[in-house]
Protein backbone atom coordinates (compact mmCIF):
# COMPACT_ATOMS: atom_id res chain seq x y z
CA UNK A 1 0.00 0.00 0.00
CA UNK A 2 3.10 2.67 0.74
CA UNK A 3 4.44 1.78 -2.47
CA UNK A 4 0.77 2.16 -4.42
CA UNK A 5 0.42 5.73 -2.32
CA UNK A 6 3.90 6.41 -3.13
CA UNK A 7 3.29 5.95 -7.20
CA UNK A 8 0.01 8.21 -7.19
CA UNK A 9 2.23 10.78 -5.58
CA UNK A 10 4.97 10.60 -8.00
CA UNK A 11 1.72 10.49 -10.98
CA UNK A 12 0.71 13.57 -9.52
CA UNK A 13 3.95 15.80 -9.32
CA UNK A 14 5.96 14.34 -11.87
CA UNK A 15 8.08 17.25 -11.59
CA UNK A 16 8.09 17.36 -8.15
CA UNK A 17 11.89 16.92 -6.86
CA UNK A 18 10.08 16.26 -3.52
CA UNK A 19 10.96 12.94 -1.47
CA UNK A 20 8.31 10.79 -0.93
CA UNK A 21 8.80 9.06 2.90
CA UNK A 22 7.02 5.96 2.99
CA UNK A 23 8.39 4.72 6.85
CA UNK A 24 10.19 2.27 8.27
CA UNK A 25 10.67 -1.15 6.35
CA UNK A 26 8.77 -3.82 7.43
CA UNK A 27 9.88 -4.86 11.00
CA UNK A 28 11.94 -2.21 11.82
CA UNK A 29 11.59 1.43 13.59
CA UNK A 30 12.95 4.45 13.42
CA UNK A 31 15.51 6.03 15.86
CA UNK A 32 18.87 7.87 15.98
CA UNK A 33 22.14 6.89 17.35
CA UNK A 34 25.14 9.45 19.10
CA UNK A 35 28.07 8.08 21.14
CA UNK A 36 29.69 8.56 24.24
CA UNK A 37 32.96 7.53 25.87
CA UNK A 38 36.42 7.33 24.21
CA UNK A 39 37.50 5.71 21.04
CA UNK A 40 38.25 2.92 22.97
CA UNK A 41 35.04 2.06 24.26
CA UNK A 42 36.50 3.72 28.08
CA UNK A 43 33.64 5.60 30.02
CA UNK A 44 30.60 2.93 28.46
CA UNK A 45 31.90 -0.08 30.90
CA UNK A 46 29.02 0.60 33.74
CA UNK A 47 25.81 2.02 33.67
CA UNK A 48 21.57 1.46 34.77
CA UNK A 49 21.59 -2.04 34.13
CA UNK A 50 24.27 -2.89 36.89
CA UNK A 51 26.68 -4.55 35.09
CA UNK A 52 30.16 -3.76 36.75
CA UNK A 53 32.34 -4.26 33.44
CA UNK A 54 30.57 -5.00 30.59
CA UNK A 55 34.20 -5.41 28.80
CA UNK A 56 35.18 -7.96 31.60
CA UNK A 57 31.37 -9.55 30.83
CA UNK A 58 31.98 -10.23 27.86
CA UNK A 59 29.05 -7.63 26.20
CA UNK A 60 32.18 -5.55 25.11
CA UNK A 61 31.47 -2.36 22.89
CA UNK A 62 29.11 -3.56 21.15
CA UNK A 63 26.18 -1.85 23.50
CA UNK A 64 24.22 1.13 24.19
CA UNK A 65 22.08 3.27 26.67
CA UNK A 66 18.66 2.88 25.67
CA UNK A 67 16.23 6.64 25.99
CA UNK A 68 13.44 6.23 28.68
CA UNK A 69 10.78 4.80 26.24
CA UNK A 70 13.12 2.09 25.26
CA UNK A 71 14.63 1.37 28.45
CA UNK A 72 11.49 1.06 30.30
CA UNK A 73 12.98 1.61 33.83
CA UNK A 74 15.53 -1.52 33.08
CA UNK A 75 13.07 -3.81 31.60
CA UNK A 76 15.30 -3.72 28.21
CA UNK A 77 18.90 -4.55 29.97
CA UNK A 78 20.44 -7.83 28.30
CA UNK A 79 17.81 -7.06 24.95
CA UNK A 80 19.68 -7.06 21.49
CA UNK A 81 18.78 -4.45 19.23
CA UNK A 82 19.93 -4.68 15.35
CA UNK A 83 20.91 -1.21 13.73
CA UNK A 84 21.14 0.13 10.14
CA UNK A 85 21.93 3.59 8.75
CA UNK A 86 18.63 5.12 7.65
CA UNK A 87 19.18 7.04 4.10
CA UNK A 88 18.18 10.70 4.25
CA UNK A 89 17.91 13.38 1.15
CA UNK A 90 21.13 15.61 0.98
CA UNK A 91 20.71 19.16 1.33
CA UNK A 92 22.82 22.11 2.78
CA UNK A 93 21.81 21.27 6.01
CA UNK A 94 21.36 17.84 6.27
CA UNK A 95 24.45 14.98 5.58
CA UNK A 96 24.82 11.56 5.44
CA UNK A 97 27.40 10.51 7.64
CA UNK A 98 26.73 6.25 7.49
CA UNK A 99 28.97 4.14 5.95
CA UNK A 100 27.12 1.57 4.31
CA UNK A 101 23.43 1.52 4.11
CA UNK A 102 23.46 -2.48 4.10
CA UNK A 103 25.70 -2.76 7.08
CA UNK A 104 24.28 -4.07 10.31
CA UNK A 105 25.38 -4.32 14.06
CA UNK A 106 23.89 -5.89 17.07
CA UNK A 107 23.78 -4.16 20.79
CA UNK A 108 22.96 -5.26 23.91
CA UNK A 109 21.05 -3.04 25.96
CA UNK A 110 23.38 -2.08 29.26
CA UNK A 111 22.40 1.49 30.03
CA UNK A 112 20.39 3.77 30.17
CA UNK A 113 20.38 7.87 28.36
CA UNK A 114 17.97 9.74 30.07
CA UNK A 115 15.88 13.08 29.34
CA UNK A 116 17.65 16.33 29.58
CA UNK A 117 21.09 14.25 28.10
CA UNK A 118 23.35 16.81 25.75
CA UNK A 119 22.13 17.83 22.48
CA UNK A 120 18.11 16.52 23.89
CA UNK A 121 18.10 12.88 21.85
CA UNK A 122 17.00 11.02 24.33
CA UNK A 123 13.82 13.54 25.43
CA UNK A 124 10.81 10.90 25.03
CA UNK A 125 12.02 9.37 21.61
CA UNK A 126 13.57 6.04 20.63
CA UNK A 127 17.21 6.96 21.00
CA UNK A 128 20.66 5.06 21.40
CA UNK A 129 23.70 6.48 22.51
CA UNK A 130 26.09 3.85 21.41
CA UNK A 131 30.01 3.59 22.87
CA UNK A 132 32.69 5.44 19.95
CA UNK A 133 33.80 1.99 18.19
CA UNK A 134 30.63 0.72 17.55
CA UNK A 135 28.92 4.20 16.39
CA UNK A 136 32.14 4.46 14.21
CA UNK A 137 31.35 0.87 13.06
CA UNK A 138 28.03 2.49 11.26
CA UNK A 139 28.76 6.39 10.92
CA UNK A 140 31.62 8.93 10.59
CA UNK A 141 32.50 10.43 13.79
CA UNK A 142 31.94 14.03 12.54
CA UNK A 143 28.54 13.78 12.11
CA UNK A 144 27.92 13.06 15.67
CA UNK A 145 24.41 11.82 15.15
CA UNK A 146 22.81 9.96 12.34
CA UNK A 147 19.44 7.88 11.74
CA UNK A 148 18.61 4.42 11.74
CA UNK A 149 16.47 1.65 11.57
CA UNK A 150 16.62 -0.74 15.05
CA UNK A 151 14.46 -4.07 15.85
CA UNK A 152 14.45 -6.80 18.34
CA UNK A 153 16.50 -9.76 17.85
CA UNK A 154 17.62 -12.59 19.61
CA UNK A 155 20.87 -12.34 21.87
CA UNK A 156 23.45 -15.14 20.92
CA UNK A 157 25.72 -15.20 24.16
CA UNK A 158 28.24 -18.02 24.46
CA UNK A 159 28.32 -19.86 27.64
CA UNK A 160 25.15 -20.27 30.05
CA UNK A 161 23.45 -17.63 31.84
CA UNK A 162 25.76 -16.37 34.42
CA UNK A 163 24.40 -15.17 38.24
CA UNK A 164 26.60 -13.17 40.52
CA UNK A 165 25.41 -12.97 44.10
CA UNK A 166 25.18 -9.96 46.49
CA UNK A 167 23.52 -8.91 49.19
CA UNK A 168 23.36 -10.67 52.42
CA UNK A 169 21.99 -13.80 54.12
CA UNK A 170 18.75 -12.15 54.53
CA UNK A 171 18.42 -9.73 51.19
CA UNK A 172 19.75 -11.86 48.60
CA UNK A 173 20.67 -9.64 45.30
CA UNK A 174 21.63 -11.50 41.79
CA UNK A 175 22.99 -9.83 39.16
CA UNK A 176 21.32 -11.99 35.67
CA UNK A 177 23.55 -11.63 32.78
CA UNK A 178 24.76 -13.58 29.13
CA UNK A 179 21.41 -14.63 28.90
CA UNK A 180 20.49 -15.41 25.57
CA UNK A 181 17.45 -15.66 23.25
CA UNK A 182 15.32 -12.09 23.71
CA UNK A 183 18.10 -11.15 26.58
CA UNK A 184 15.49 -9.20 28.59
CA UNK A 185 14.48 -10.49 31.88
CA UNK A 186 10.40 -10.03 32.74
CA UNK A 187 10.18 -12.53 36.12
CA UNK A 188 12.98 -14.71 38.20
CA UNK A 189 12.26 -17.32 40.46
CA UNK A 190 14.81 -18.64 42.97
CA UNK A 191 15.02 -21.94 44.32
CA UNK A 192 17.19 -23.26 47.76
CA UNK A 193 17.15 -26.13 49.53
CA UNK A 194 14.09 -25.39 51.10
CA UNK A 195 12.83 -26.54 48.38
CA UNK A 196 10.03 -24.03 46.83
CA UNK A 197 10.17 -21.25 44.54
CA UNK A 198 10.66 -17.94 45.87
CA UNK A 199 9.48 -15.18 43.05
CA UNK A 200 12.07 -12.00 43.15
CA UNK A 201 11.58 -8.36 42.05
CA UNK A 202 13.57 -6.17 39.54
CA UNK A 203 15.95 -3.95 42.23
CA UNK A 204 17.16 -2.39 39.21
CA UNK A 205 18.59 -2.81 35.80
CA UNK A 206 19.83 -6.53 35.90
CA UNK A 207 19.76 -6.61 39.79
CA UNK A 208 17.12 -8.95 40.93
CA UNK A 209 16.18 -9.30 45.00
CA UNK A 210 14.82 -11.94 47.54
CA UNK A 211 14.11 -11.42 51.41
CA UNK A 212 13.61 -14.93 51.71
CA UNK A 213 17.22 -16.72 53.28
CA UNK A 214 18.48 -19.43 51.28
CA UNK A 215 21.29 -22.01 51.57
CA UNK A 216 21.83 -24.84 49.50
CA UNK A 217 22.26 -25.11 45.72
CA UNK A 218 20.10 -22.77 44.41
CA UNK A 219 18.15 -23.50 40.86
CA UNK A 220 16.34 -20.42 38.70
CA UNK A 221 13.45 -19.77 36.32
CA UNK A 222 13.87 -17.46 33.91
CA UNK A 223 11.07 -15.63 31.91
CA UNK A 224 12.24 -13.28 29.48
CA UNK A 225 10.55 -10.82 27.38
CA UNK A 226 8.99 -12.51 24.51
CA UNK A 227 7.29 -14.75 27.34
CA UNK A 228 10.04 -17.90 27.20
CA UNK A 229 10.74 -19.27 30.62
CA UNK A 230 13.67 -21.41 31.02
CA UNK A 231 14.41 -23.61 34.35
CA UNK A 232 18.51 -23.78 35.20
CA UNK A 233 18.63 -26.65 38.10
CA UNK A 234 21.37 -25.94 40.51
CA UNK A 235 23.01 -23.06 38.81
CA UNK A 236 24.55 -21.91 41.79
CA UNK A 237 26.44 -24.94 43.86
CA UNK A 238 25.34 -25.79 46.81
CA UNK A 239 28.62 -24.35 48.59
CA UNK A 240 28.37 -20.96 47.02
CA UNK A 241 29.77 -17.74 48.50
CA UNK A 242 28.54 -13.69 48.14
CA UNK A 243 30.60 -12.08 44.79
CA UNK A 244 30.70 -15.41 43.43
CA UNK A 245 29.79 -15.79 39.60
CA UNK A 246 27.96 -18.83 38.90
CA UNK A 247 26.87 -20.45 35.20
CA UNK A 248 23.87 -22.53 34.33
CA UNK A 249 21.87 -23.63 31.33
CA UNK A 250 20.97 -21.18 28.17
CA UNK A 251 18.62 -20.84 25.72
CA UNK A 252 18.47 -22.27 22.37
Amino acid sequence: MKAAACAGVAALMALSVLPCVVGAPYGWSEAHITYYGTASGGGTQGGACGYPNTFAMGYGAMTAALSYPLFQGGKACGGCYQLRCKWVTPTRTVHNWCWSYSRTITVTATNSCPPGSHGGWCNWRPHFDLPMPAFLTLARREGGVAPVYYRKVRCAKRGGIRFTIGGNPYFLMILIHNVGGAGDLKAVKVRGGNGYWVPMWRNWGALWTCKTRMSGALSFQITTGDGRTLTTYKAVGGYWRFGQTWEGSQFR
